[in-house]
C-alpha cells in the first residue's frame, strides 16, 4: 500500500481532514451564535464573548478527555462495572453519573467567569492568544480546499 502512497494522496488525505474539521468548527460555531441569543441583553458585547468562550473552551476540554481515555483504552473499574452489572437501570446510573460530573465541572468554572470582576480581561487575553492559532487554522483550512478543488476538478 505504501509503494502506491505518494506526497500528493497524503496532502489530499490531510485536506479531507480539514476540511471535515472546519465542518465541525461551523456547526459549533453556530451552535454557540445560537447559545449568545439567550444571553442577557444586559451582558455587554465584551462579556458575553468571553462568556461563550468559557462555553466553548469547556467543550473542547471534555472532547478531548473523551478522546483520551478511548485512546488510553481507560475503563470503569470491576468494581463500578459490578454494581452497574447488578441494578436495575445501569445505563440510567452511568448517564446520571457522567452527567452530574460534567455539570460540575462546567458550573464551576462558569460560576468563577460571573462573580469574578476580572474574567472579562482574562478571557479577552486568552483569546487573544489563541487567536494567532485560528489564523493559522484558518490559513491551512483555506489551503485544503484549494487542494481539493484542484484534485477534484
Amino acid at each position: 500500500m505504501t509503494e502506491r502512497t505518494n506526497v500528493w494522496d497524503t496532502i489530499g488525505v490531510i485536506s479531507y481532514g480539514l476540511l471535515f474539521a472546519l465542518g465541525e468548527s461551523l456547526l459549533i460555531f453556530l451552535v454557540f451564535a445560537l447559545l449568545g441569543l439567550l444571553l442577557p441583553s444586559l451582558w455587554g458585547i465584551d462579556k458575553r464573548i468571553g462568556f461563550l468562550s468559557l462555553l466553548a473552551l469547556l467543550a473542547c476540554f471534555w472532547a478531548i478527555v473523551s478522546q483520551l481515555l478511548f485512546l488510553w483504552n481507560v475503563g470503569l473499574p470491576a468494581g463500578a462495572v459490578e454494581f452497574f452489572r447488578n441494578s436495575h437501570h445501569p445505563l440510567r446510573i452511568l448517564y446520571a453519573t457522567s452527567l452530574s460530573v460534567v455539570t460540575v465541572a462546567i458550573l464551576m468554572p462558569v460560576y468563577w467567569f460571573l462573580r469574578v470582576q476580572n474574567a472579562v480581561a482574562i478571557m479577552q487575553n486568552l483569546i487573544e492568544r489563541l487567536s494567532l492559532l485560528t489564523m493559522f487554522y484558518l490559513f491551512f483550512d483555506v489551503l485544503g480546499i484549494m487542494i481539493i478543488l484542484i484534485r477534484n476538478l
